[in-house]
């Protein structure tokens, strides 16, 4: 079986990371370990490089189509909705150039 990652580890990765418990529940159903996190803060260097929050935001809404919004007690799941959709379906039959 593989290693079980201290409460400590993702402690230190929330705290370097600036995640908060909704980002560190994210990170865990996208399978990744504090350390995955940690090496992908980038450097100055990397200004190309998103923070790690919103990497990994972005990652879980590609793959789970919502984000995990922050609540006080617990992180709650809120769809995100895209007005991109809305411009698809405006577009009639007749208005298709082929």
């Amino acid at each position: 079986m593989g290693k079980r990652h201290s409460d400590a580890a993702w402690a230190a990765a929330k705290k370097r990371c600036r995640l908060n418990e909704a980002d560190i529940s994210m990170a865990k159903e996208l399978g990744m370990t504090p350390k995955s996190l940690e090496k992908n803060i980038p450097s100055p260097t990397q200004q190309w490089k998103d923070p790690v929050k919103i990497w990994v935001r972005r990652l879980y809404e590609e793959k789970f189509c919502h984000v995990l919004k922050p609540n006080n007690s617990s992180a709650t799941r809120v769809k995100d909705t895209h007005k991109t959709h809305s411009k698809v379906e405006e577009i009639s039959i007749d208005e298709v150039p082929f």
